[in-house]
């Protein structure tokens, strides 16, 4: 009789049978709804491959590690071939970095807005919690934001919320994947196949650290202080020269060639695969080691400073490589601050700027660029050589004159 509805528990015989439609009814009320074991609907848990568990391809680690500690360094792009671990390396991020403080509030406030422009820099729901003294802010671990390559500009910036607007009749601006990328990571796989304006869109976005959207009357600034990830085939297409410099450092991922290593590779995979949680365990200890060293050298790193040695080294290392672009000091020596906080040193060195400086100028020299500048150098001397020519029959000029007027030349002018 306990499955009979509530209401007629009490008052049937003992001997009464419900109807074939009481049955149905009873099994769709709210009661055996509520006591159903929650449907199983496929969704994975994030358990990432192992950062530390990664087989060899040191330079690629080292430069994630760099980009993660000082992402001042302008994010990282990954060039190889497919199967190479470069997807792999990037999700295994995650669990070596340290929470984040990330904001409660729909609009992305801060505590430091609010420290920084007062009750204006806040909405009013925050600045009446603030005032209270409630924490609007709460910690998160990192996450990592993957851009589909089907993504819509609007949705990479964010635009007006369609549901919104029409379920209430009015119009909210809704924050895009930049913004929910602010202090995570954002990872571009085949950015050589994203289009120009969402590519341009998020480099410049990167770059300032924060971007406007504006949408008719409405106008939004939102942050996007994210590390930009990016990882390509060369074989599916090239990358555009201006989206190639954006990127601080560059690394080209080869398939591992040692038999060894392989056999390795193979093992750890064949491992995870069978069973993430007890591979997970085996290393979970070392993560949390290299979580800790990742917090202690980003705390270091503002007081790390660069020695007149390694300014002298990289500035000349530029010079002679025909490097124009300004962003490849700026990566180079902020990589090499980022090199010398993982080491717990407080001064970068040569051997910090020797570590760094393949990754932070391969593919920086553009040989059409010095082939333009040459031709422009050869035109400018051209024109040079004309206007000394010019000069020097113009003071031959007169000369020619005083030396016809003495030999008993009539002067047209004088005469005239």
């Amino acid at each position: 009789m306990s499955d009979l509805l509530p209401d007629l528990e009490s008052r049937v015989p003992e001997d009464y049978l419900p109807s074939a439609l009481l049955r149905i009814l009873n099994k769709s009320g709210a009661r055996a709804v509520l006591s159903a074991p929650p449907q199983d609907l496929g969704l994975a848990e994030s358990m990432p491959f192992p950062f530390l568990a990664l087989v060899g391809q040191m330079e690629m680690r080292i430069a994630l590690l760099l980009s993660v500690i000082n992402p001042a360094v302008g994010g990282v792009l990954l060039i190889g071939p497919r199967g190479t671990g470069k997807t792999t390396a990037v999700r295994s991020l995650t669990g070596i970095l340290p929470d984040i403080e990330v904001s409660t509030c729909p609009e992305g406030c801060l505590p430091e807005d609010f420290a920084r422009e007062g009750a204006a820099g806040v909405c009013p729901e925050c600045a009446e919690k603030l005032a209270k003294g409630i924490p609007i802010t709460r910690l998160e671990p990192v996450r990592l934001i993957e851009l589909p390559l089907n993504a819509r500009l609007e949705d990479v910036v964010g635009g007006i919320n369609e549901r919104i607007a029409v379920q209430q009749n009015r119009i909210r601006l809704e924050r895009g994947i930049l913004a929910r990328a602010d202090q995570n990571l954002l990872y571009i796989d085949e950015v050589n196949l994203l289009e120009d304006s969402i590519a341009d869109a998020i480099l410049d976005a990167s770059a300032a650290g924060n971007y406007t959207v504006r949408r008719g009357a409405m106008v939004g600034t939102y942050r996007s202080r994210f590390v930009l990830i990016g990882s390509m085939n060369p074989e599916e297409g090239n990358l555009r020269p201006q989206i190639m410099d954006r990127f601080g450092l560059r690394v080209a991922v080869r398939g591992l060639m040692d038999s060894s290593e392989r056999l390795e590779v193979y093992r750890r995979v064949r491992a995870y695969r069978t069973n993430s949680r007890a591979f997970l365990r085996e290393w979970a200890s070392a993560l949390v080691e290299a979580r800790e060293e990742v917090s202690l050298a980003r705390e270091l790193l503002p007081e790390v400073t660069l020695t007149d040695e390694a300014l002298a080294l990289g500035l000349q290392l530029i010079q002679r490589l025909d490097i124009d672009s300004h962003r490849a000091e700026y990566a180079m020596f902020e990589a090499a601050r980022a090199y010398a906080a993982a080491d717990g040193r407080g001064r970068a060195d040569v051997r910090d700027i020797r570590a760094v400086a393949p990754m932070a100028l391969r593919q920086r020299r553009s040989a059409f660029m010095v082939e333009f500048f040459r031709q422009q150098q050869q035109e400018d001397d051209a024109i040079r050589e004309q206007i000394d020519a010019i000069t020097a029959e113009t003071l031959l000029a007169p000369s020619a004159s005083s030396a016809g007027s003495a030999s008993g030349t009539p002067n047209v002018h004088a005469s005239s």
